[in-house]
């Protein structure tokens, strides 16, 4: 346990988002599930919220001084059964934890693009990685969930056990308890044909406009998103694309490779080409294919989702953030469909919009001296393409501190689930002790 001032304090609430500071009145480094169950009780006792953080990828709402703050980072045991195919997860646990374990057997699991991120987390606010237009969100793919509750009490959460608790913590993400473990089926993937194929400035516009079309007709076995930006003359950034402009469109095809590229041979003979990674690669190697940095700082970003990508939605796209704007934001857009618009086997409070074709992902670095510039650009990014947009967003792309209004938290999620969340939170969480995050309020806290 860690109290303001003391060594370990700082390092349990320093996070990937440094624009949220948290500054708890106590910081307790939790072990195992009698740590968590001893903390919340402790929380409920003294009258005090529970904010939980790993990485702090997710981060928005700081945990203040009425606050008792978990790090989960000791958390870490992973269990593969590969006979049924499942993997148990402790709060603490990474995805590259998970990934290397499961691959020995043949097996991945529903991972995100960056293996760097909290499971746990990912799971509980639905999941989109590579394998999700296949398979559907993360958290569609659950068995078992064990949380301690705000009574303080270890709880199994599944299909048999408190239905409706496994039902809301499944896309409710931290606003039901402290998740200790959960139990999450993985896949028979074991090799991907992946990579990214980067374009100039001046390919740009010819490789957008081919992508939007031929989107529309690959398999739900095929993944890609694309990304622009001026990329920084900085370590680690490749040396074709220092200090220039360039599209990163990210592909990922689940199967044969021969088809993954034929299917992908049009997207490299529409333009030149800066540098070209794709090719047949080990489930393990799968956060090569967006490359997303391991690098902290201070961040503002938004996402929403869009019914198309029409030959207008991309034109306004390269007027926003494309080659010569000089952006204080960069654009991502993935593209969703397939299992994402289904409903799963075991329903969950994970919004599945059919409609929703793709998803965008803004965001801007803060502390630079450009932070009015960084804010007037997301404005500018979420009012021009609103006449294509669904009014839906992902609970996974809405960290920050800009988006914990509970009307920004309710577009998470259609109106009956949102609905429902509010009723189950009632129940399970009415003094809202869990509340430092993408908060669902009780409906007697006047919600």
């Amino acid at each position: 346990m860690f109290l303001p001032g003391e060594p370990g304090y700082a390092e349990h609430t320093d996070g990937f988002d440094r624009a949220v500071e948290h500054r708890p009145a106590l910081v307790v480094a939790v072990a195992n599930a009698d740590d968590v169950v001893a903390s919340v009780r402790f929380a409920r006792d003294h009258g005090l919220g529970v904010a939980v953080q790993l990485t702090g990828h997710g981060a928005c709402l700081p945990a203040d001084e009425r606050s008792v703050y978990l790090s989960t980072r000791a958390m870490n045991g992973v269990r593969v059964d590969p006979g049924q195919r499942t993997a148990r997860l402790e709060a603490g646990v990474l995805w590259q934890d998970v990934i290397p374990l499961a691959a020995e057997h043949g097996l991945a699991p529903l991972n995100g693009s960056a293996p760097f991120v909290g499971a746990v987390s990912y799971v509980l606010g639905g999941g989109v990685g590579v394998l999700s237009r296949r398979y559907g969100y993360a958290a569609d793919h659950v068995r078992r969930i064990e949380v301690v509750t705000a009574d303080g009490e270890l709880r199994v959460a599944d299909q048999d056990e408190n239905p409706d608790l496994f039902w809301a913590l499944r896309g409710g993400k931290g606003n039901f308890g402290v998740v200790t473990a959960i139990e999450v089926e993985l896949m028979e993937v074991a090799r991907l044909y992946g990579g990214g194929l980067w374009y100039p400035a001046e390919s740009v516009r010819d490789a957008l406009h081919l992508y939007r079309t031929w989107v529309t007709g690959v398999p739900e076995e095929m993944a890609s998103s694309f990304f622009m930006l001026d990329w920084p003359d900085v370590d680690g950034v490749p040396e074709e694309l220092r200090g220039r402009f360039a599209l990163h469109l990210r592909l990922s095809y689940a199967g044969d490779p021969a088809e993954g590229e034929r299917l992908i041979r049009p997207l490299r003979e529409v333009a030149p080409i800066l540098l070209d990674t794709v090719t047949d690669i080990p489930y393990t190697e799968v956060g090569t294919i967006h490359n997303d940095p391991p690098v902290s700082g201070s961040y503002h970003i938004n996402n929403f989702q869009l019914t198309t990508l029409d030959e207008d939605t991309v034109d306004a796209m390269l007027a926003l953030v494309g080659p010569g704007t000089k952006s204080a934001v960069s654009l991502e857009v993935r593209n969703l469909g397939g299992a994402l618009g289904r409903p799963p086997r075991v329903p969950n409070a994970v919004a599945h919009v059919p409609e929703a074709r793709f998803q965008v992902y803004s965001a801007g670095v803060l502390g630079n001296g450009e932070d009015d510039a960084v804010y007037e650009g997301h404005d500018r990014v979420v009012a021009t393409l609103a006449p294509w947009a669904t009014g839906t967003r992902m609970l996974n792309f809405m960290a920050g501190i800009a988006h914990t209004d509970p009307a920004d938290v309710r577009e998470a999620y259609t109106a009956e689930a949102y609905q429902r969340l509010a009723e189950l939170k009632t129940v399970w969480d009415p003094g809202n002790t869990f509340r430092f995050n993408h908060n669902i309020p009780p409906r007697t806290a006047g919600n």
